[in-house]
């Protein structure tokens, strides 16, 4: 269970001596194995009443300096850590939003509304919390951004004219993850109508049914580092087209597909290539739209995976060596025959579970591979493909075999 930070926990921290208590413990090892020591040393230093805020506070700028930049000596609770958007993420959201008055009702303890506050014309952030609001002045404060922050509920509106943000909470009581609209907290739609007329952007889980939310003008899902993080609704003169994928890499890499582009693809024969598109593709519905702008088609028109020639550029494709219908002794009978040992297995339209399916193959060759199963009309087809990265130039580079 997370920590429940106190508003007397946030002033000892930002205060001089709970900043020194910080720094002097900031060489703690903070493994499992260490957590006796590590706590006696916290006492030591903050005393027995501030130990476990310090203690927390380490843990968690430990885990946030992976997912958000420059945040060595900000301020985080268990909770908001885990909703904050990885910095990639929050800046390209912001930069749509750049030189306009941007309110963010739920700013929390401020990882999206820093990078808000960097190129927005005016910025101001919100929340009921009076713990976040505390840890977001701070935040803020060490980013060195200007942002107005105040105590207001994201459903009554103090402000006006300027773009209304929102990150409605994405778990309920129990910490399980909740998807219905009206389960948000905000709920989303009573969010929509209370600020109703204003552009309005609010950050949902990648899960949400667009179906659900009407009144978005676009729905954009956002992947990095090939992992679907959120999808975003945007409304008003913000919205561009009625779906958008965009694809981010911790590397500043970026692109992005629309529905407005062209989709119109075959469904045929296997190339020499099979691509898994990108999970934010898949989800915002625009697989045909990606094959069009890249030559490929599709091995079966209710099926994402594509299939070519020539792989996109970027991207890990697989480069077939050998296919047919697929069988647990036909498969085998593949494996064997390529001496095949180390084995990933992708699939789609079936229903198998690989790491039980590894298990049964049991491949005991030296040679690595991926084996992409899959269906074609109603035919289970086993395709057996050799990985590899394609470097950004579009030219097939060195395989980087399989993952574990």
């Amino acid at each position: 269970m997370a920590y429940p930070f106190s508003d007397a926990d946030v002033a000892f921290l930002r205060s001089a001596e709970g900043v020194a208590a910080l720094r002097a413990c900031a060489g703690l090892s903070l493994r499992p194995g260490d957590r006796i020591a590590d706590v006696a040393v916290v006492r030591g230093v903050a005393g027995e009443r501030h130990a476990a805020a310090v203690l927390e506070t380490l843990v968690l700028r430990g885990k946030a300096s992976s997912k958000i930049d420059g945040s060595a000596d900000w301020l985080f609770t268990g909770d908001a850590l885990q909703q904050a958007s990885a910095s990639p993420v929050a800046r390209h959201r912001a930069a749509r939003l750049a030189g306009r008055d941007v309110h963010d009702v739920t700013c929390s303890v401020g990882a999206d509304l820093v990078e808000l506050a960097r190129v927005a014309r005016r910025c101001v952030g919100s929340d009921l919390d009076t713990v976040r609001l505390a840890m977001a002045r701070h935040n803020c404060g060490r980013a060195e951004v200007a942002a107005t922050v105040l105590r207001a509920d994201a459903l009554r509106p103090v402000s006006t004219g300027a773009v209304v943000v929102a990150d409605p909470a994405r778990r309920d009581g129990s910490g399980r993850r909740t998807w219905r609209p009206a389960d948000l907290l905000p709920p989303l739609d009573e969010l929509a109508e209370v600020h109703r007329g204003r552009d309005l952007v609010v950050k949902c889980a990648p899960g949400l049914d667009p179906a659900l939310t009407p009144w978005a003008d676009e729905v954009e899902l956002v992947s990095l580092d090939g992992q679907v993080r959120e999808a975003c609704l945007w409304t008003g003169g913000l919205a561009g087209t009625a779906r958008r994928a965009t694809v981010l890499g911790s590397d500043g890499t970026q692109w992005t597909i629309a529905g407005e582009e062209p989709d119109e693809v075959p469904s045929a024969a296997p190339g020499e290539w099979i691509v898994d598109p990108d999970g934010a593709v898949v989800r915002a519905g625009l697989v045909r739209h990606y094959a069009a702008r890249h030559g490929l088609w599709q091995l079966d028109e209710r099926i994402a995976y594509l299939t070519g020639d020539t792989p996109p550029p970027g991207v890990r494709a697989f480069r077939i060596a050998e296919y047919g219908p697929y069988s647990e002794k036909s498969l085998r009978s593949i494996l064997r025959r390529h001496e095949v040992g180390r084995l990933e297995i992708l699939i789609r339209g079936l229903d198998v579970d690989p790491d039980a399916l590894r298990r049964r193959m049991k491949p005991r060759g030296t040679e690595e591979a991926t084996v992409v199963l899959t269906r074609v009309g109603r035919s289970p087809v086993a395709y057996l493909c050799r990985a590899e990265r394609i470097p950004a130039t579009g030219a097939p580079g060195n395989g980087t075999g399989p993952a574990d």
